[in-house]
Protein backbone atom coordinates (compact mmCIF):
# COMPACT_ATOMS: atom_id res chain seq x y z
CA UNK A 1 0.00 0.00 0.00
CA UNK A 2 1.20 3.44 -0.79
CA UNK A 3 -1.08 5.16 1.75
CA UNK A 4 1.72 5.13 4.27
CA UNK A 5 4.33 6.65 1.99
CA UNK A 6 4.23 10.03 3.64
CA UNK A 7 7.96 10.74 3.78
CA UNK A 8 8.52 11.13 0.04
CA UNK A 9 7.49 14.45 -1.51
CA UNK A 10 6.75 12.76 -4.85
CA UNK A 11 5.32 9.29 -5.15
CA UNK A 12 4.80 8.40 -8.76
CA UNK A 13 3.62 4.86 -8.10
CA UNK A 14 0.90 6.11 -5.77
CA UNK A 15 -1.17 8.02 -8.33
CA UNK A 16 -0.65 5.37 -10.96
CA UNK A 17 -1.82 2.63 -8.61
CA UNK A 18 -4.98 4.40 -7.47
CA UNK A 19 -5.98 5.63 -10.90
CA UNK A 20 -5.44 2.17 -12.29
CA UNK A 21 -7.94 0.78 -9.81
CA UNK A 22 -10.52 3.40 -10.74
CA UNK A 23 -9.97 3.03 -14.48
CA UNK A 24 -10.25 -0.74 -14.18
CA UNK A 25 -13.67 -0.44 -12.55
CA UNK A 26 -14.90 2.16 -15.00
CA UNK A 27 -13.67 0.05 -17.90
CA UNK A 28 -16.01 -2.66 -16.67
CA UNK A 29 -18.93 -0.23 -16.81
CA UNK A 30 -17.95 1.53 -20.06
CA UNK A 31 -16.35 -0.71 -22.59
CA UNK A 32 -15.64 2.05 -24.98
CA UNK A 33 -12.12 1.50 -26.37
CA UNK A 34 -11.54 5.22 -26.66
CA UNK A 35 -12.01 5.65 -22.93
CA UNK A 36 -9.66 2.74 -22.25
CA UNK A 37 -7.02 4.40 -24.35
CA UNK A 38 -7.58 7.68 -22.50
CA UNK A 39 -7.32 5.89 -19.17
CA UNK A 40 -4.07 4.28 -20.22
CA UNK A 41 -2.75 7.65 -21.36
CA UNK A 42 -3.81 9.15 -18.03
CA UNK A 43 -1.80 6.55 -16.15
CA UNK A 44 1.27 7.27 -18.24
CA UNK A 45 0.96 10.99 -17.64
CA UNK A 46 0.16 10.58 -13.98
CA UNK A 47 3.57 9.06 -13.33
CA UNK A 48 5.02 12.56 -13.63
CA UNK A 49 2.50 14.15 -11.23
CA UNK A 50 2.77 14.32 -7.40
CA UNK A 51 0.07 12.26 -5.76
CA UNK A 52 0.21 13.37 -2.16
CA UNK A 53 -3.35 14.70 -2.37
CA UNK A 54 -4.87 11.51 -3.72
CA UNK A 55 -5.18 10.27 -0.13
CA UNK A 56 -8.31 12.43 0.14
CA UNK A 57 -10.10 11.08 -2.92
CA UNK A 58 -13.23 8.97 -3.04
CA UNK A 59 -13.58 5.70 -1.16
CA UNK A 60 -14.18 3.97 -4.48
CA UNK A 61 -10.65 4.83 -5.61
CA UNK A 62 -9.03 3.90 -2.31
CA UNK A 63 -10.79 0.53 -2.10
CA UNK A 64 -10.45 -0.57 -5.71
CA UNK A 65 -8.19 -3.44 -6.67
CA UNK A 66 -5.85 -2.97 -9.67
CA UNK A 67 -6.97 -4.87 -12.70
CA UNK A 68 -5.52 -2.95 -15.66
CA UNK A 69 -3.96 -5.33 -18.09
CA UNK A 70 -5.99 -8.35 -16.91
CA UNK A 71 -6.89 -10.83 -19.60
CA UNK A 72 -10.34 -11.78 -18.31
CA UNK A 73 -13.40 -10.15 -19.99
CA UNK A 74 -15.25 -7.34 -18.25
CA UNK A 75 -18.21 -9.43 -17.16
CA UNK A 76 -15.86 -11.72 -15.23
CA UNK A 77 -14.35 -8.79 -13.38
CA UNK A 78 -17.69 -7.52 -12.05
CA UNK A 79 -18.09 -10.21 -9.47
CA UNK A 80 -14.68 -9.35 -8.06
CA UNK A 81 -15.67 -5.72 -7.29
CA UNK A 82 -18.76 -5.74 -5.05
CA UNK A 83 -17.92 -2.31 -3.66
CA UNK A 84 -17.58 -0.46 -6.95
CA UNK A 85 -20.36 -2.47 -8.66
CA UNK A 86 -23.07 -3.16 -6.09
CA UNK A 87 -25.94 -5.54 -6.99
CA UNK A 88 -29.10 -4.10 -8.52
CA UNK A 89 -31.06 -4.85 -5.39
CA UNK A 90 -28.93 -2.53 -3.26
CA UNK A 91 -30.21 1.00 -2.89
CA UNK A 92 -28.19 3.90 -4.18
CA UNK A 93 -27.25 6.79 -1.89
CA UNK A 94 -30.11 8.90 -3.24
CA UNK A 95 -32.62 6.12 -2.78
CA UNK A 96 -31.44 5.58 0.78
CA UNK A 97 -32.00 9.26 1.47
CA UNK A 98 -35.40 9.30 -0.25
CA UNK A 99 -34.27 11.34 -3.28
CA UNK A 100 -35.19 10.59 -6.90
CA UNK A 101 -32.20 9.88 -9.12
CA UNK A 102 -31.57 12.37 -11.87
CA UNK A 103 -32.15 11.20 -15.43
CA UNK A 104 -29.13 9.96 -17.31
CA UNK A 105 -27.22 9.12 -14.21
CA UNK A 106 -25.87 5.86 -12.93
CA UNK A 107 -27.54 3.76 -10.33
CA UNK A 108 -25.79 5.57 -7.53
CA UNK A 109 -27.57 8.75 -8.62
CA UNK A 110 -24.61 10.57 -10.06
CA UNK A 111 -22.66 10.70 -13.27
CA UNK A 112 -20.66 7.65 -14.28
CA UNK A 113 -17.31 7.33 -12.58
CA UNK A 114 -15.41 8.10 -15.72
CA UNK A 115 -11.60 8.36 -15.59
CA UNK A 116 -11.82 11.75 -17.29
CA UNK A 117 -13.53 13.16 -14.21
CA UNK A 118 -10.76 11.85 -11.99
CA UNK A 119 -8.31 13.36 -14.40
CA UNK A 120 -10.10 16.69 -14.22
CA UNK A 121 -10.10 16.63 -10.42
CA UNK A 122 -6.41 15.79 -10.36
CA UNK A 123 -5.78 18.59 -12.81
CA UNK A 124 -7.67 21.13 -10.75
CA UNK A 125 -6.02 20.21 -7.46
CA UNK A 126 -2.51 19.92 -8.82
CA UNK A 127 -2.76 23.16 -10.75
CA UNK A 128 -3.30 24.89 -7.42
CA UNK A 129 -0.39 23.21 -5.66
CA UNK A 130 1.93 23.38 -8.68
CA UNK A 131 1.34 26.63 -10.58
CA UNK A 132 4.39 26.01 -12.72
CA UNK A 133 2.73 22.90 -14.12
CA UNK A 134 -0.67 24.50 -14.64
CA UNK A 135 -0.25 25.29 -18.32
CA UNK A 136 1.00 21.87 -19.21
CA UNK A 137 -1.93 20.19 -17.51
CA UNK A 138 -4.55 22.50 -19.00
CA UNK A 139 -3.10 22.18 -22.47
CA UNK A 140 -3.25 18.41 -22.34
CA UNK A 141 -6.39 17.07 -24.16
CA UNK A 142 -6.30 14.02 -21.95
CA UNK A 143 -6.49 15.97 -18.71
CA UNK A 144 -8.94 18.69 -19.74
CA UNK A 145 -12.48 18.17 -18.41
CA UNK A 146 -14.09 19.51 -21.57
CA UNK A 147 -13.49 16.18 -23.33
CA UNK A 148 -16.52 14.78 -21.55
CA UNK A 149 -18.85 17.68 -20.93
CA UNK A 150 -21.69 15.32 -20.10
CA UNK A 151 -19.84 13.90 -17.17
CA UNK A 152 -21.24 15.11 -13.86
CA UNK A 153 -18.74 14.66 -11.05
CA UNK A 154 -19.84 13.03 -7.87
CA UNK A 155 -20.49 15.79 -5.30
CA UNK A 156 -18.55 13.96 -2.62
CA UNK A 157 -15.61 13.55 -5.00
CA UNK A 158 -15.80 17.17 -6.03
CA UNK A 159 -15.98 18.35 -2.44
CA UNK A 160 -13.05 16.21 -1.40
CA UNK A 161 -11.02 17.14 -4.43
CA UNK A 162 -11.51 20.88 -4.04
CA UNK A 163 -11.67 21.12 -0.26
CA UNK A 164 -9.20 18.45 0.85
CA UNK A 165 -6.75 18.03 -1.93
CA UNK A 166 -5.06 21.45 -2.06
CA UNK A 167 -4.80 22.02 1.66
CA UNK A 168 -3.47 18.89 3.39
CA UNK A 169 -0.32 18.63 1.27
CA UNK A 170 0.42 22.31 1.72
CA UNK A 171 -0.30 22.14 5.44
CA UNK A 172 1.85 19.03 5.78
CA UNK A 173 4.64 20.64 3.83
CA UNK A 174 4.45 23.79 5.90
CA UNK A 175 4.39 21.72 9.08
CA UNK A 176 7.48 19.79 8.02
CA UNK A 177 9.24 22.98 7.05
CA UNK A 178 8.22 24.54 10.35
CA UNK A 179 9.54 21.53 12.29
CA UNK A 180 12.81 21.62 10.37
CA UNK A 181 13.08 25.35 10.90
CA UNK A 182 12.37 24.97 14.60
CA UNK A 183 14.98 22.22 14.82
CA UNK A 184 17.55 24.48 13.20
CA UNK A 185 16.60 27.35 15.50
CA UNK A 186 16.84 25.11 18.55
CA UNK A 187 20.26 23.87 17.49
CA UNK A 188 21.48 27.41 16.84
CA UNK A 189 20.16 28.58 20.21
CA UNK A 190 21.79 25.61 21.95
CA UNK A 191 25.15 26.22 20.28
CA UNK A 192 24.96 29.94 21.06
CA UNK A 193 24.18 29.26 24.71
CA UNK A 194 27.00 26.76 25.05
CA UNK A 195 29.45 29.11 23.35
CA UNK A 196 28.40 32.00 25.56
CA UNK A 197 28.75 29.83 28.64
CA UNK A 198 32.29 28.82 27.66
CA UNK A 199 33.24 32.44 26.94
CA UNK A 200 31.88 33.59 30.30
CA UNK A 201 33.87 30.92 32.13
CA UNK A 202 37.01 31.80 30.18
CA UNK A 203 36.49 35.51 30.90
CA UNK A 204 36.14 35.03 34.65
CA UNK A 205 39.19 32.76 34.74
CA UNK A 206 41.25 35.43 33.00
CA UNK A 207 39.91 38.17 35.25
CA UNK A 208 40.57 36.05 38.33
CA UNK A 209 44.17 35.46 37.32
CA UNK A 210 44.86 38.84 35.75
CA UNK A 211 42.41 41.70 36.28
CA UNK A 212 44.68 44.05 34.35
CA UNK A 213 45.78 41.50 31.79
CA UNK A 214 44.52 43.43 28.81
CA UNK A 215 46.22 46.62 29.94
CA UNK A 216 49.52 44.84 30.62
CA UNK A 217 49.70 42.82 27.45
CA UNK A 218 48.06 45.25 25.10
CA UNK A 219 48.63 48.73 26.45
CA UNK A 220 51.29 50.54 24.54
CA UNK A 221 52.15 54.19 24.65
CA UNK A 222 51.96 56.38 21.61
CA UNK A 223 55.72 56.84 21.86
CA UNK A 224 58.38 54.16 21.96
CA UNK A 225 60.66 53.71 25.01
CA UNK A 226 63.54 55.18 23.04
CA UNK A 227 61.55 58.32 22.30
CA UNK A 228 60.56 58.69 25.94
CA UNK A 229 64.15 58.16 27.04
CA UNK A 230 65.87 60.61 24.74
CA UNK A 231 62.99 63.11 24.40
CA UNK A 232 61.08 62.89 27.68
CA UNK A 233 57.67 64.51 27.95
CA UNK A 234 57.49 64.38 31.77
CA UNK A 235 59.62 66.24 34.28
CA UNK A 236 60.41 63.21 36.44
CA UNK A 237 61.58 61.35 33.37
CA UNK A 238 63.82 64.24 32.43
CA UNK A 239 65.80 64.08 35.72
CA UNK A 240 66.34 60.34 35.31
CA UNK A 241 67.36 60.79 31.69
CA UNK A 242 70.29 62.97 32.77
CA UNK A 243 71.52 60.34 35.22
CA UNK A 244 71.45 57.58 32.63
CA UNK A 245 73.16 59.76 30.09
CA UNK A 246 76.09 60.07 32.52
CA UNK A 247 76.21 56.29 32.91
CA UNK A 248 76.21 55.78 29.14
CA UNK A 249 79.02 58.26 28.71
CA UNK A 250 81.07 56.44 31.34
CA UNK A 251 80.79 53.16 29.43
CA UNK A 252 81.68 54.86 26.16
CA UNK A 253 84.77 56.50 27.64
CA UNK A 254 86.08 53.28 29.16
CA UNK A 255 85.54 51.35 25.93
CA UNK A 256 87.43 54.04 24.02
CA UNK A 257 90.25 54.14 26.54
CA UNK A 258 90.65 50.37 26.50
CA UNK A 259 90.19 50.00 22.77
CA UNK A 260 92.80 47.29 22.26
CA UNK A 261 91.47 45.12 25.09
CA UNK A 262 87.75 45.73 24.73
CA UNK A 263 87.50 45.47 20.94
CA UNK A 264 89.86 42.61 20.25
CA UNK A 265 86.86 40.68 18.93
CA UNK A 266 84.83 43.07 16.85
CA UNK A 267 82.24 40.64 15.44
CA UNK A 268 79.68 39.11 17.78
CA UNK A 269 78.39 35.59 17.24
CA UNK A 270 74.85 34.38 18.03
CA UNK A 271 76.21 32.70 21.14
CA UNK A 272 77.22 36.15 22.43
CA UNK A 273 73.56 37.28 22.30
CA UNK A 274 71.95 34.49 24.30
CA UNK A 275 71.63 36.73 27.38
CA UNK A 276 69.62 39.42 25.58
CA UNK A 277 65.89 38.88 26.19
CA UNK A 278 63.55 40.48 23.65
CA UNK A 279 60.09 41.97 24.25
CA UNK A 280 58.64 42.55 20.78
CA UNK A 281 55.50 44.36 21.83
CA UNK A 282 57.08 46.97 24.10
CA UNK A 283 60.29 47.14 22.02
CA UNK A 284 62.64 46.22 24.85
CA UNK A 285 65.89 44.23 25.01
CA UNK A 286 67.13 43.22 28.44
CA UNK A 287 70.57 41.70 29.05
CA UNK A 288 70.28 39.64 32.21
CA UNK A 289 73.27 39.33 34.53
CA UNK A 290 73.06 36.53 37.14
CA UNK A 291 73.11 37.67 40.76
CA UNK A 292 71.81 41.12 39.79
CA UNK A 293 68.08 40.56 40.39
CA UNK A 294 67.87 38.63 37.14
CA UNK A 295 65.22 36.23 38.50
CA UNK A 296 62.81 39.06 39.22
CA UNK A 297 63.57 40.78 35.96
CA UNK A 298 62.90 37.55 34.07
CA UNK A 299 59.57 37.35 35.87
CA UNK A 300 58.77 40.91 34.79
CA UNK A 301 59.72 40.12 31.21
CA UNK A 302 57.45 37.07 31.29
CA UNK A 303 54.58 39.32 32.38
CA UNK A 304 55.35 41.82 29.61
CA UNK A 305 55.65 39.16 26.91
CA UNK A 306 52.97 36.80 28.26
CA UNK A 307 49.98 38.60 26.68
CA UNK A 308 47.99 38.47 29.90
CA UNK A 309 49.07 35.01 31.00
CA UNK A 310 50.67 36.48 34.13
CA UNK A 311 49.78 39.57 36.14
CA UNK A 312 51.91 39.37 39.27
CA UNK A 313 55.63 38.64 38.71
CA UNK A 314 55.94 36.98 42.11
CA UNK A 315 53.34 34.37 41.12
CA UNK A 316 55.91 32.91 38.74
CA UNK A 317 58.16 30.32 40.45
CA UNK A 318 61.89 30.98 40.22
CA UNK A 319 62.59 27.73 38.40
CA UNK A 320 59.94 28.61 35.79
CA UNK A 321 61.50 32.03 35.26
CA UNK A 322 64.82 30.39 34.41
CA UNK A 323 63.38 28.05 31.76
CA UNK A 324 64.98 29.28 28.57
CA UNK A 325 61.96 28.52 26.37
CA UNK A 326 59.76 30.94 28.35
CA UNK A 327 61.63 33.96 26.98
CA UNK A 328 62.90 34.73 23.51
CA UNK A 329 66.50 35.81 23.19
CA UNK A 330 68.15 37.83 20.45
CA UNK A 331 70.26 34.95 19.14
CA UNK A 332 67.04 33.30 17.85
CA UNK A 333 66.62 35.94 15.14
CA UNK A 334 68.25 36.31 11.76
CA UNK A 335 71.08 38.80 11.31
CA UNK A 336 68.89 41.48 9.64
CA UNK A 337 66.30 41.06 12.40
CA UNK A 338 69.01 41.34 15.05
CA UNK A 339 70.35 44.55 13.55
CA UNK A 340 66.85 46.04 13.27
CA UNK A 341 66.06 45.35 16.93
CA UNK A 342 69.40 46.60 18.15
CA UNK A 343 68.73 49.85 16.33
CA UNK A 344 65.07 50.47 17.22
CA UNK A 345 64.51 48.76 20.59
CA UNK A 346 65.52 50.18 23.95
CA UNK A 347 68.39 48.10 25.38
CA UNK A 348 69.07 48.01 29.11
CA UNK A 349 70.96 46.00 31.73
CA UNK A 350 71.55 46.00 35.48
CA UNK A 351 74.96 45.81 37.11
CA UNK A 352 76.31 45.29 40.59
CA UNK A 353 79.56 45.87 42.50
CA UNK A 354 81.74 43.10 40.99
CA UNK A 355 83.16 41.52 44.16
CA UNK A 356 79.84 41.75 45.97
CA UNK A 357 78.28 39.89 43.06
CA UNK A 358 81.10 37.34 43.16
CA UNK A 359 80.59 36.63 46.86
CA UNK A 360 76.84 36.32 46.28
CA UNK A 361 77.46 33.70 43.58
CA UNK A 362 79.80 31.76 45.84
CA UNK A 363 77.34 31.74 48.75
CA UNK A 364 74.49 30.60 46.55
CA UNK A 365 76.26 27.92 44.55
CA UNK A 366 78.76 26.40 46.99
CA UNK A 367 77.37 26.89 50.49
CA UNK A 368 73.79 25.73 49.83
CA UNK A 369 73.28 21.96 50.03
CA UNK A 370 70.57 21.90 47.35
CA UNK A 371 72.98 23.02 44.59
CA UNK A 372 74.40 19.54 44.05
CA UNK A 373 74.78 20.13 40.31
CA UNK A 374 77.29 22.94 40.94
CA UNK A 375 79.03 20.82 43.55
CA UNK A 376 79.48 17.97 41.11
CA UNK A 377 80.47 20.05 38.11
CA UNK A 378 82.60 22.80 39.65
CA UNK A 379 83.16 21.85 43.30
CA UNK A 380 84.93 18.59 42.58
CA UNK A 381 87.12 20.28 39.96
CA UNK A 382 88.09 23.15 42.30
CA UNK A 383 88.95 20.80 45.15
CA UNK A 384 90.99 18.52 42.92
CA UNK A 385 93.07 21.45 41.63
CA UNK A 386 93.35 23.70 44.67
CA UNK A 387 93.20 21.42 47.73
CA UNK A 388 96.11 19.34 48.82
CA UNK A 389 95.43 16.01 50.51
CA UNK A 390 91.71 16.21 49.72
CA UNK A 391 89.60 13.38 51.12
CA UNK A 392 87.79 10.98 48.85
CA UNK A 393 84.46 12.27 50.10
CA UNK A 394 85.39 15.86 49.17
CA UNK A 395 86.64 14.76 45.77
CA UNK A 396 83.45 12.82 45.24
CA UNK A 397 80.89 15.36 46.46
CA UNK A 398 82.61 18.77 46.03
CA UNK A 399 80.23 20.33 48.53
CA UNK A 400 82.69 22.10 50.85
CA UNK A 401 84.60 24.46 48.54
CA UNK A 402 86.27 27.28 50.46
CA UNK A 403 86.21 30.86 49.20
CA UNK A 404 90.02 30.94 48.99
CA UNK A 405 89.91 27.87 46.73
CA UNK A 406 87.21 29.46 44.63
CA UNK A 407 89.30 32.64 44.11
CA UNK A 408 92.39 30.54 43.26
CA UNK A 409 90.31 28.67 40.67
CA UNK A 410 89.20 31.95 39.04
CA UNK A 411 92.68 33.43 38.71
CA UNK A 412 94.20 30.16 37.50
CA UNK A 413 95.29 30.66 33.82
CA UNK A 414 94.20 27.09 32.98
CA UNK A 415 90.63 27.78 34.02
CA UNK A 416 89.62 30.08 31.17
CA UNK A 417 91.73 28.11 28.72
CA UNK A 418 89.74 25.04 29.61
CA UNK A 419 86.31 26.64 29.40
CA UNK A 420 84.73 30.09 29.87
CA UNK A 421 83.53 31.20 33.27
CA UNK A 422 80.10 30.18 34.37
CA UNK A 423 77.57 32.97 33.86
CA UNK A 424 77.15 33.45 37.62
CA UNK A 425 80.72 34.71 38.00
CA UNK A 426 81.41 35.80 34.43
CA UNK A 427 82.14 39.50 33.97
CA UNK A 428 79.34 41.81 32.78
CA UNK A 429 81.68 42.95 30.04
CA UNK A 430 81.79 39.39 28.65
CA UNK A 431 78.08 38.64 29.15
CA UNK A 432 76.48 41.76 27.65
CA UNK A 433 79.28 43.21 25.46
CA UNK A 434 78.67 46.90 26.31
CA UNK A 435 81.50 48.01 24.04
CA UNK A 436 79.81 46.37 21.03
CA UNK A 437 76.18 46.96 21.94
CA UNK A 438 75.10 50.50 22.80
CA UNK A 439 72.92 50.19 25.90
CA UNK A 440 70.41 52.98 26.33
CA UNK A 441 69.85 52.48 30.01
CA UNK A 442 72.15 51.08 32.70
CA UNK A 443 70.52 50.28 35.99
CA UNK A 444 72.35 49.50 39.21
CA UNK A 445 71.63 47.01 41.93
CA UNK A 446 72.12 49.70 44.53
CA UNK A 447 69.17 51.67 43.07
CA UNK A 448 67.30 48.64 41.77
CA UNK A 449 63.69 49.59 42.44
CA UNK A 450 64.01 53.17 41.19
CA UNK A 451 65.82 52.19 38.01
CA UNK A 452 63.49 49.23 37.35
CA UNK A 453 60.32 51.27 37.71
CA UNK A 454 61.85 53.92 35.47
CA UNK A 455 62.25 51.28 32.75
CA UNK A 456 58.61 50.25 33.18
CA UNK A 457 57.50 53.87 32.91
CA UNK A 458 59.42 54.25 29.66
CA UNK A 459 57.72 51.09 28.37
CA UNK A 460 54.29 52.57 29.16
CA UNK A 461 53.28 50.03 31.83
CA UNK A 462 54.40 51.90 34.95
CA UNK A 463 50.80 52.44 36.10
CA UNK A 464 49.96 48.74 35.95
CA UNK A 465 53.17 46.92 36.78
CA UNK A 466 55.73 47.53 39.52
CA UNK A 467 59.04 45.85 40.03
CA UNK A 468 58.74 43.36 42.92
CA UNK A 469 60.42 44.14 46.19
CA UNK A 470 62.64 41.55 47.83
CA UNK A 471 63.81 40.68 51.30
CA UNK A 472 67.15 42.30 52.08
CA UNK A 473 67.92 40.11 55.09
CA UNK A 474 69.82 37.52 53.03
CA UNK A 475 71.38 39.97 50.64
CA UNK A 476 75.13 40.01 50.31
CA UNK A 477 76.34 43.38 51.52
CA UNK A 478 79.61 45.24 51.25
CA UNK A 479 80.48 44.42 54.86
CA UNK A 480 79.87 40.73 54.25
CA UNK A 481 82.07 40.85 51.16
CA UNK A 482 84.89 42.45 53.15
CA UNK A 483 84.78 39.53 55.60
CA UNK A 484 85.17 37.01 52.81
CA UNK A 485 88.22 38.84 51.45
CA UNK A 486 90.05 38.99 54.78
CA UNK A 487 91.69 35.58 54.19
CA UNK A 488 92.62 36.29 50.59
CA UNK A 489 96.24 37.22 50.02
CA UNK A 490 97.05 40.58 48.49
CA UNK A 491 98.52 38.82 45.48
CA UNK A 492 95.30 36.93 44.80
CA UNK A 493 93.29 40.07 45.48
CA UNK A 494 95.28 41.97 42.89
CA UNK A 495 94.97 39.19 40.32
CA UNK A 496 91.27 38.89 40.93
CA UNK A 497 90.81 42.63 40.60
CA UNK A 498 92.45 42.49 37.17
CA UNK A 499 89.86 39.94 36.09
CA UNK A 500 86.98 42.26 36.97
CA UNK A 501 88.74 45.59 36.36
CA UNK A 502 86.70 46.56 33.29
CA UNK A 503 83.45 46.05 35.19
CA UNK A 504 84.74 48.37 37.92
CA UNK A 505 85.72 51.03 35.44
CA UNK A 506 82.78 50.84 33.00
CA UNK A 507 80.08 51.08 35.62
CA UNK A 508 81.91 53.58 37.81
CA UNK A 509 82.51 51.43 40.88
CA UNK A 510 85.41 52.55 43.03
CA UNK A 511 88.07 50.15 44.20
CA UNK A 512 86.95 48.53 47.50
CA UNK A 513 88.66 49.91 50.58
CA UNK A 514 89.16 46.45 52.08
CA UNK A 515 91.40 45.35 49.20
CA UNK A 516 95.17 45.20 49.74
CA UNK A 517 96.36 45.64 46.21
CA UNK A 518 100.02 45.29 45.35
Amino acid sequence: MCLGRRQAPLSYCCLSERLSRCVDTQTHRHTDRRRDRQAAALILISTAVPCSCIHAYTPSILQAAPRIGASSPPHHREEHHPVLSPPDTEDSPDQALGRTPSPGTAKDGYGPRDPSFIRSAVCVSLSQDHPQQDKSFRSSPVLHPSIHPSIHPHPADQQLSLACCPHPPRTMKQALMEVMRMNRICRMVLVTCLGSFVLVIFYFQIMHRNPFGMEICCRKGSRSPLQELYNPTQVELSSNAVLHQIRRDQVTDVCRANNVLSRKRRVLTPNDLKHLVVDEYHELIYCYVPKVACTNWKRVMMVLTGRGKYSDPMEIPANVAHVSSNLKTLNQYSIPEINHRLKHFMKFLFVREPFERLVSAYRNKFTQKYNTSFHKRYGTKIIRRQRKNATQEALLNGSDVKFEEFVAYLIDPHTQKEEPFNEHWQTVFSLCHPCHIHYDLIGKYETLEEDSNYVLQLAGVGNYLKFPTFAKSTRTTDEMTAEFFQNISSEHQTQLYEVYKLDYLMFNYSTPAYLKLE
